[in-house]
This record gives C-alpha cells, sequence and structure tokens, in this order.
C-alpha cells in the first residue's frame, strides 16, 4: 500500500512564482487531452485564464481544487490521503505565533513579521469544516493538521488542538529561539553557528515535542538541514539520532518519509536521510510516507522511492489515522507482491 499522510492545499506568500506555479497545477491535472498541445495559441491561453480565475474565486477550500490532489494521487497509487494544513496560516492562531516568533525590528524580525502578515490570511473553522464535509463522500481521506512546537507554548498549543476533531496531529519543528531556519530569505542565520550544537538545540526541540502528547506524528524529522547545513561527517550526528528514536517510541508518536525537501530544496534528499531512516528502523519507529505536496501536480512525488527505501530498511507496515488511532497497514496486500517489488529493486 501507498499513502501520503501529508499534503497541503496552499501556501503563501501570494507572489508571481504562486500565481505560475498555481496555473502550472491547474494545467497539469485538467482533465481530458493535455491542454499544452494546443499552447502557444490563443484559445488556450485564454482557457488557463479561466481556470486560474475560478481558482482565485473559489479559493482552495474548494471540491474541485481538492479532487485534483486526490485524483491525481489515485493515479498514482495511493490508497490513503491525508491533508494537513499549516497552523500558521490560521488567523485564530495567530496570537500563538506572535508569543513565539522573532518578531522584533531585527532584520530576521521584521522579515517574520512581513512574512506573517502574508501567510495568516486562513480560518481555521473554514478548513476544517470543509474537509469534515469532503471526508463523507472520499473514504480514503482524513484530516489533519500541522502545528508548530514552541518550547513553553503546549498548554496553549493543546488548547488550540482541542477545538477541533482532527484524525491525527502532525508535529514539526520550523523555529529555533524564533528563528524560522527554512526561510531562504532568513538562511544567514546558520552562519556561524556550529552544526553540531545546533543539531543538538534542534533536536532537544524535538525531543520535548516527541514527550508533549499533541502529536501523532512527526513531521520531516532531520528538515534543519533543509539548505545543506549538517555536519561534513554526518556520522557525528548518530547519537542524536538514536536519542530521538528512542524517545519517538517512548512517546508513541510515529515519524514520515517526508519527500518535500528532496524535490523543492536545495538540499535535494528527503527527510529522514538515509543514515537516519537506518536509525528509525533499527528502533522500530512507525513510519509513514508523506510528499508534502503544496500544488496537486507534486501529490505523491517521489514516493515510489520512499516506499522502496522503507522497504530496504525491512518495514513491512505504514501508519495511517482515524479518529485520533493509529492504524498500521502491511505495505504489501500478499507475498506475491512483496516478490514482485523485491524483484523490480533487483533489477539494473
Amino acid at each position: 500500500m501507498k499513502v501520503d499522510m501529508h499534503f497541503h492545499l496552499e501556501e503563501g506568500p501570494y507572489s508571481m512564482r504562486w500565481l505560475s506555479r498555481t496555473l502550472q497545477g491547474l494545467a497539469s491535472t485538467e482533465p481530458g487531452p493535455d491542454p499544452a498541445l494546443g499552447h502557444h495559441t490563443m484559445e488556450y491561453a485564454e482557457e488557463m485564464a479561466k481556470l486560474l480565475s475560478r481558482r482565485m474565486e473559489q479559493g482552495s477550500y474548494s471540491e474541485e481544487w481538492l479532487d485534483r490532489y486526490l485524483i491525481r494521487g489515485r493515479e498514482r497509487g495511493i490508497q490513503e490521503f491525508g491533508v494537513v494544513d499549516h497552523l500558521y496560516r490560521f488567523r485564530e492562531c495567530r496570537p500563538y505565533y506572535e508569543k513565539h516568533m522573532l518578531l522584533d525590528d531585527s532584520r530576521v524580525g521584521k522579515l517574520q513579521r512581513a512574512w506573517l502578515d502574508q501567510v495568516c490570511v486562513a480560518s481555521i473553522t473554514d478548513f476544517v469544516n470543509f474537509v469534515a464535509e469532503a471526508k463523507k463522500t472520499r473514504p480514503d481521506l482524513a484530516l489533519g493538521i500541522e502545528a508548530d512546537f514552541f518550547p513553553g507554548g503546549e498548554a496553549e498549543l493543546g488548547e488550540i488542538l482541542a477545538g477541533y476533531d482532527w484524525d491525527y496531529v502532525i508535529g514539526s519543528v520550523h523555529f529555533l529561539e524564533g528563528w524560522g531556519f527554512d526561510n531562504p530569505e532568513a538562511k544567514t542565520g546558520f552562519d556561524g553557528r556550529d552544526p553540531v550544537q545546533t543539531y543538538a538545540d534542534y533536536y532537544e526541540l524535538l525531543r520535548q515535542a516527541c514527550a508533549s502528547g499533541l502529536f501523532h506524528i512527526i513531521a520531516h524529522p532531520d528538515n534543519l538541514k533543509v539548505f545543506g547545513f549538517r555536519p561534513a561527517d554526518e556520522k557525528k550526528l548518530l547519537p542524536y539520532y538514536r536519542s530521538i528514536a528512542k524517545e519517538m517510541v517512548r512517546s508513541g508518536v510515529a515519524t514520515e518519509i517526508n519527500t518535500g525537501l528532496a524535490y523543492r530544496y536545495p538540499i535535494a534528499e528527503s527527510c529522514p536521510s538515509p543514515l537516519f531512516l537506518s536509525v528509525l528502523a533499527h528502533y522500530e519507529v512507525p513510519l509513514t510516507l508523506s510528499s508534502d505536496a503544496h500544488f496537486p501536480d507534486d501529490i505523491g512525488t517521489l514516493l515510489d522511492t520512499a516506499l522502496s527505501d522503507a522497504i530496504d530498511q525491512g518495514y513491512k507496515e505504514l501508519a495511517v489515522f482515524r479518529d485520533g488511532k493509529r492504524r498500521m497497514v502491511p505495505i504489501f496486500a500478499n507475498k506475491a507482491a512483496a516478490k514482485e517489488v523485491g524483484g523490480a529493486q533487483a533489477s539494473p
């Protein structure tokens, strides 16, 4: 079985690139003959303009937009889906981020204040109500949320999450002492930092997130590497990999192979790294798969590779979630399917 438990319907900032990328997603998932076959014509341009205009009018919480993800995903063999949104996108949750993010008058603070203004534009109630209604006719769909963990913010976050009926909650660490380390405009924050110590700080936050009891899944567990920042010898991070794997087992949380960094960021490697994945497998940390798609044509990207990597490490099951409960589903429906995949991997 192939699953994708982590994809997003929208993400700002709303730049010219965002418009272009949205149009690309629409064109790539338009049913029927490939509209690009008629490209370079006025009729094609007019049709694409209509598609984009309708998408902008409807917004991301529309069945038409959601189904572009699901239809493309099913075509790629995905059988279980989980749609999430970032908590920072919701106006109701803005005070949580204003309390814990660096938003002062420093260069990074000003950048992050502008970013929060640009992305915090939606309503959490609208998102939850839309997906809850969509689930009634889409039994392969689950409702999740991706929530940032901040030390000391556990009680506040718990109150926010308790107000909604999530199938599962994904915990993520995107900030160190209020600095959003995966923002390309703020990546100078890595300058002068000691890689091993910075990873030690990062994994302490991840440990606290695991132990908080707030999350079912820990997202992209080594996304600190997003711009290539890590020791030249990754084996120096093995003590941290082992420690966090033990904590995941102790806390009863799952993690994911998240392919988003592999196809969207400079590091061009999934989370976790192959070395980290081997540690997670050794400690038998429950695993799921995520493409972290933000546009419908990206759904399921590189999940075949992720699934093969999981199989190579001995995984036979993947985690899916409904009603706050984890269920482990077999990767293979039968031994014949397992043999077929194994044979395909052995081929040159």
